[in-house]
């Protein structure tokens, strides 16, 4: 059995995701995050960084979300979720997996926990707005991506694990002030596009997430 360690609308929502889209038996386990339930003894023996996600898949746990997105789709590659394994695409995809976690997240992370960097109210208000800039400059890449190739998804012709990843992180711009990922040219059709998705919708609805969803 499958199980996805979750928690609305934070990094597990693009595991969730593929999970729909696999449409395999997998069972969800909502985590109590407001009332200490990233710290106890239980989850912390799953994942000793106190993170979502976490998943379980037989005897394998498995935490970071590129790992377990990574995970499901070389377990069941009939579904396509990566490009073949050698191939010039799969190497795009991974270094955009690589991006989309270790550089686009990271910075949403400054955004969301400016306290971290910066102790006194002015500090982190100025570090927060910085994050923002970064994060605004990041996403220009993402749609310049998608106008290089006029094909729907992030890669190009094929839905990729890439795309409820990258989705997800624009998702997490919603409530900036001014701009925000839905106002790109060509990132606001796209993201549409991964709404429509009837696996997304099924997330959303079981996340209970209220819109604007990007």
């Amino acid at each position: 059995m499958i199980r996805l360690h979750y928690v609305p609308s934070t990094a597990s929502m693009a595991p969730h995701i593929l999970l729909e889209e696999l449409g395999v038996d997998f069972e969800l386990i909502k985590i109590d995050q407001q009332n200490g339930g990233l710290n106890t003894p239980a989850y912390r023996a799953l994942n000793p960084n106190g993170l979502i996600p976490v998943l379980e898949d037989g005897n394998i746990v498995l935490y970071e979300t590129a790992a377990i997105c990574l995970h499901l789709a070389d377990t069941h590659p009939a579904q396509g979720l990566m490009p073949p394994l050698g191939s010039a695409a799969r190497a795009q995809a991974y270094k955009w997996l690589s991006w989309l976690s270790t550089t686009l997240q990271q910075a949403l992370v400054i955004y969301f926990y400016p306290e971290r960097w910066a102790s006194d109210a002015a500090a982190i208000a100025q570090v927060r707005a910085h994050a923002q800039q970064k994060v605004l400059r990041l996403l220009e890449q993402i749609d310049s991506q998608l106008a290089s190739h006029g094909q729907p998804w992030l890669l190009g012709a094929d839905y990729s694990l890439l795309d409820p990843y990258a989705m997800m992180l624009c998702r997490w711009t919603r409530n900036f002030d001014g701009h925000k990922a839905r106002d790109y040219a060509h990132i606001g059709p796209w993201l549409q596009r991964v709404l429509a998705r009837p696996a997304v919708q099924r997330v959303l609805a079981t996340e209970q997430l209220a819109q604007p969803w990007v």
